[in-house]
């Protein structure tokens, strides 16, 4: 599968199927602080990716007022 991560902005392959979880452990990266998008979707921790599929890894931003 194709991993287009964010910040900073990379593309990795990674060969197989695998979940969301497993895949973000693989890549160090914690599941709280990442959001796992598939064509536009927001995949949960447990839903499993396709060996074919483009995935999108963002960093999870919060804020607010000051």
């Amino acid at each position: 599968m194709q991993v287009h991560l964010r910040n900073p902005t990379r593309v990795v392959e990674v060969a197989g199927r695998r979940k969301v979880h497993a895949l973000l452990t693989e890549l160090g990266l914690n599941r709280e602080s990442h959001l796992v998008i598939r064509n536009g979707t927001l995949v949960p921790g447990d839903g499993e990716l396709d060996a074919d599929d483009e995935i999108e890894i963002r960093p999870v931003i919060s804020g607010g007022a000051t």
